[in-house]
């Protein structure tokens, strides 16, 4: 992608007098030479793609470790008996989050976004909100590229991945995405975009990577749900006027910065953190047996 900031994505939409997620698809379109039609059609198919993953869950699988398989059908029954304190549209967010990072950890077809570790989150605030809101599939379209123009930016100046930034690269940049699509589909323009983004990115700064036993399971599937209700506290902030007094272009730049200062302990590398705790090397010793 041309753009190398946010702040030059909001300016473009400015002086062109485009929304936000236009200007993201035509630098698609320039990019790879394509027509409007096939930008957007390749955006949809990917969309299209999210949903097949959720519905194609199978509750029944558990992947070859056992630690995962069965909670996006625990929190759904949860959800549909009225035990969830937040209420029916952040359970069923919750879910579907459970649901993508499990189907993930159990090698099914999933959609990276941007990452396989981070594949719950956009796919469950975007899908639940198409659910509750009725919205057509072209507008979630729209919005996917709002969250991809934001990813993109993310990782030209920071990173997404959990092995040179920390977990705050995969799940804190989904988060990110998801907020800026949300906000996108609630009405909000560049300003409201941007914010949403920097809110949900800057509340997950320092998030670190630990999976137990070096499996993208423990507690990776869990954290798809905190960046998910992450994602729609945020948006729901920026749509109230709240901003982030932090520049957007410069919270991504607090990543990367907090990133790299990260020890490699704490990167991707299962040494440290959750996996270091004696039951995450009881549970490493047993996988390995």
């Amino acid at each position: 992608m041309s753009f190398k900031s946010l702040k030059e994505i909001v300016d473009s939409a400015r002086e062109q007098e485009k929304p936000f997620w236009r200007i993201i698809m035509e630098d698609d379109m320039s990019e790879r030479m394509v027509s409007e039609e096939q930008s957007f059609g390749t955006m949809k198919q990917m969309y299209d793609t999210m949903r097949l993953a959720d519905k194609s869950y199978d509750e029944k699988l558990k992947s070859a470790s056992e630690l995962v398989g069965g909670d996006g059908r625990r929190m759904k029954d949860a959800v549909e008996h009225g035990k969830t304190m937040s209420g029916d549209f952040m359970g069923e967010v919750m879910g579907k989050a459970l649901k993508m990072g499990e189907s993930n950890a159990c090698m099914k077809r999933i959609v990276a976004a941007p990452t396989a570790g981070s594949c719950g989150v956009m796919p469950a605030v975007f899908l639940t909100y198409q659910e509750k809101y009725h919205v057509s599939d072209e507008k979630m379209t729209e919005a996917m590229f709002v969250a991809a123009g934001i990813g993109t930016v993310i990782a030209e100046r920071a990173f997404i991945a959990g092995a040179t930034g920390g977990c705050q690269a995969e799940i804190g940049s989904a988060s990110a995405m998801a907020a800026g699509g949300l906000a996108y589909l609630q009405g909000g323009r560049e300003p409201e975009i941007v914010h949403a983004a920097a809110m949900a990115l800057k509340s997950l700064l320092g998030l670190v990577c630990d999976p137990v036993a070096g499996l993208v399971e423990v507690p990776c599937v869990k954290r798809n749900v905190i960046g998910a209700v992450n994602a729609i506290t945020s948006a729901d902030m920026a749509m109230a006027g709240i901003v982030s007094r932090i520049p957007p272009d410069e919270v991504i730049d607090a990543m990367r910065s907090i990133g790299m200062a990260l020890p490699s302990s704490l990167k991707e590398t299962g040494e440290g953190g959750l996996a270091a705790t004696p039951t995450g090397e009881e549970i490493a010793r047993r996988i390995s047996e």
